[in-house]
């Protein structure tokens, strides 16, 4: 079963960095998807002090589902210089999601490794949207 999913990368100052929603066929047209996208931003910045919170109280870099939200689970995962990666998704995946936060990690330090990048700054690039798609579509069965 595939279902809706909304991740994004939050910098140091709490600031997304980059966010994409992987969405059904089904409800890509839908009217209401701005609405949710607002309500997706607003619960993930709300699960950030959790992920903060977990973040010191684990040594794994991938911390599971930290939090829920109605029917929204928020996973998470920090990586070696503190930026968080948050996915919220309403069906457990636990294996998908970890192997994508894993591949978007490795894509990201790639990216940042990249001398014109200003760090902790938006990411404006097709190249990472393309690695970000393929790995939803081949991760998180969208």
């Amino acid at each position: 079963m595939s279902g809706s999913y909304y991740f994004v990368i939050v910098g140091h100052q709490d600031n997304p960095i980059f966010e994409m929603d992987f969405l059904p066929t089904s409800k890509n047209n839908d009217p209401k998807r701005d609405d949710h996208r607002h309500l997706n931003q607003f619960i993930a910045h709300a699960a950030l002090d959790l992920v903060d919170e977990q973040m010191w109280a684990s040594s794994n870099m991938y911390l599971k589902t930290v939090d829920k939200f109605n029917e929204w689970f928020v996973s998470a995962f920090v990586t070696a210089g503190r930026m968080r990666f948050i996915m919220l998704h309403d069906v457990k995946n636990e294996d998908g999601i970890k192997n994508f936060f894993q591949d978007m990690y490795e894509t990201y330090i790639k990216f940042s490794m990249n001398p014109f990048y200003k760090f902790n700054g938006l990411i404006k690039s097709t190249a990472f949207e393309k690695k970000a798609q393929f790995c939803g579509k081949r991760y998180l069965n969208v």
